[in-house]
């Protein structure tokens, strides 16, 4: 048994397990509310799947999520206030057919006139989307993403060579397996705003969240064993009682935690980091490879997007495949296609494969998945919203509102700004 004094150096109103964003997100919700926090860690550092590693003045994202401008949790979400997004070029260039067209950056009278009917019925349709409330795409039918593409009204050519890639992309399923409404709000939200990575790198929004708590909320190196409403058991550092218990880790470690949440299945993501030599004749785009035999989904030159990403007088090519690593000599080979220049002289930093990168979301998929188990005992994380890091930072709210209610406690509001580099 404990001391006491052992147990009172332990006590918080809520522990949190895992430190990955929505855990640190809802760290800052409820301490705002008055709520004292512990966050437990199994890993030395904070931050979850949005990890940057040093190598040689580079700054390398291990899965290299792609945020948008227009995602209301970050303006949402305390602790914030300092994140930078970094936008890519407006819009996407595709590579298709060997010509490259940039989708999502010009209005149907703009396409018109540069003399693409396809763009500017793709445009239009953008367009329509970003003018609907999520609501009235929540309403309609479910079924594949995939399934749904063929009742859009948009010529074959269009969907296959600009809209499958660009979907693969931004929910990360090449084989557009993702429930429909999900698909339809991923195209809004692109419609509504850029893409863009934190600068610094994907962990600089962790870190901010991680800075901004007091010193002593986030304990690293701790791996939880056992979680009951109001104790927490460890392998190694003892019990942590407190008033309730958060899980805020990934899908399959909330699940050995608590027998009975589902576990779902799981999208993997390769990114493959090249150095170059810089400059790089490129304007910030991410590039998207049409060409479905080929294993490269997106591309960008990071450093022209982000300069803080790569030392003085080097560039950094990021690349994302989505599925397990392909041989290197493949990717190299393609990238010198899709940039048109050679690439033999490229050195390739890392490679990160991450088998359960995000979880899937096909149909019927449920955007607000429960977050209060009993009085006492919550969850959130990607698994329970959407995959994104928007999906994270939401359902860390909606769990600290239940906590809060059931506490007691009306959630104050946080609205702080977020600046946009230009």
């Amino acid at each position: 048994m404990l001391s006491s004094a052992h147990h009172a150096a332990h006590h918080a109103d809520v522990v949190i397990v895992g430190a990955g964003v929505s855990g640190l997100a809802a760290a800052h919700h409820l301490i705002a509310a008055g709520v004292t926090v512990t966050v437990l860690e199994a890993a030395d550092d904070p931050g979850g799947r949005m990890a940057t590693e040093s190598a040689d003045g580079f700054r390398l994202d291990r899965i290299g999520q792609l945020l948008n401008t227009s995602y209301t949790e970050l303006t949402r979400t305390p602790g914030l206030e300092g994140l930078t997004l970094r936008p890519f070029a407006p819009g996407v260039l595709v590579h298709t057919e060997g010509k490259q067209l940039r989708a999502g950056a010009l209005t149907p009278a703009r396409a018109l006139a540069s003399g693409s009917l396809d763009q500017a019925r793709l445009s239009a349709a953008l367009g329509r989307l970003a003018a609907l409330p999520p609501e009235r795409l929540l309403a309609r039918p479910e079924r594949t993403a995939s399934a749904a593409l063929r009742s859009r009204g948009l010529p074959p050519r269009t969907v296959n060579a600009v809209v499958r890639p660009l979907l693969a992309a931004l929910l990360r399923d090449p084989d557009l397996t993702t429930s429909s409404r999900i698909a339809d709000l991923a195209l809004r939200t692109f419609a509504r705003g850029r893409l863009a990575v934190p600068e610094g790198g994907a962990a600089a929004l962790p870190g901010l969240l991680a800075a901004g708590l007091p010193p002593g909320t986030v304990r690293t190196g701790i791996r939880v064993r056992s979680v009951a409403t109001n104790l927490v058991t460890t392998e190694e550092h003892g019990d942590f009682r407190c008033r309730s218990v958060l899980l805020a880790t990934g899908a399959r470690a909330a699940a050995g935690l608590l027998p009975g949440l589902r576990v779902p299945g799981f999208h993997e993501v390769t990114v493959l980091h090249h150095a170059a030599a810089a400059p790089l004749p490129w304007d910030g785009s991410l590039l998207l490879d049409g060409d479905p035999k080929w294993p490269v989904a997106h591309t960008a030159v990071m450093s022209a997007v982000d300069p803080t990403r790569a030392p003085a007088g080097r560039a950094l090519v990021t690349t994302t495949v989505l599925g397990p690593p392909p041989p290197a000599r493949t990717v190299a080979s393609r990238l010198a296609r899709l940039y048109e220049t050679a690439t033999r002289d490229w050195e390739l930093l890392a490679v990160h494969h991450t088998p359960e990168a995000v979880p899937a979301m096909p149909p019927p998929h449920d955007l607000r998945r429960p977050v209060r188990v009993v009085a006492g005992l919550y969850v959130c994380g990607d698994h329970r919203d959407t995959n994104t890091v928007q999906g994270a930072l939401r359902s860390a709210r909606r769990a600290t509102t239940a906590v809060l209610r059931d506490f007691g406690i009306p959630l104050p509001a946080a609205e702080p700004a977020l600046p946009v580099a230009a």
